[in-house]
């Protein structure tokens, strides 16, 4: 299977308009959503095109390809206009365990216990990286609208046992390799 890997949409339409394009060209099988799907944030200013309304119409049809966790900017009313689930942790078996969680309670500082060899998808900081702690690799994709540390904005394609972190032109920024 092919996953798409994005976090920290916070209500842009534009960019997610751009890696829905990928999720079709690629004929990816699912996408892993790491949180803050709607809403913006205290802290941050607008995304581009930030149209939550517009986010809703273009992921809703997807429902049944989404798996999606909880990030801090998600409220209880976004499950109310949403119309797939958004769990607190979620884990993806294919090929090796992926654990999915939005980044704010699990991360490379306050790591989740789970087996050695795993991997742990988070979002939050919106910096993509890759972390090895103890074993267990932890994977930011980034943020695909609102990019912290270098400003770019990211996203990651999981396919068989490698997930590659890309720019939004499909620049190749990290790989990581499940051995």
């Amino acid at each position: 299977m092919r996953y798409l890997i994005i976090s920290d949409i916070h209500g842009s339409s534009y960019y997610l308009k751009k890696v829905l394009n990928y999720f079709e060209t690629l004929k990816c099988d699912k996408i892993l959503i790491l949180g803050d799907i709607l809403y913006h944030g205290p802290r941050n200013d607008l995304p581009k095109e930030y149209n939550p309304k517009e986010v809703i119409k273009l992921l809703n049809p997807l429902k049944n390809k989404i798996i999606a966790v909880k990030g801090n900017c998600d409220a209880e009313v976004d499950s109310m206009v949403l119309n797939f689930p958004i769990l607190d942790l979620a884990l993806v078996n294919d090929n090796f365990n992926m654990y999915m969680t939005h980044g704010h309670h699990f991360n490379p500082d306050n790591k989740l216990n789970v087996e050695s060899g795993s991997v742990v998808l988070y979002g939050h900081t919106h910096i993509h990286k890759i972390d090895n702690v103890d074993g267990v690799t932890y994977l930011n994709p980034g943020s695909i609208s609102l990019a912290k540390g270098d400003l770019i904005n990211s996203f990651a394609i999981k396919e068989d046992n490698k997930i590659t972190i890309y720019d939004l032109n499909m620049n190749v920024i990290m790989e990581y390799i499940h051995d």
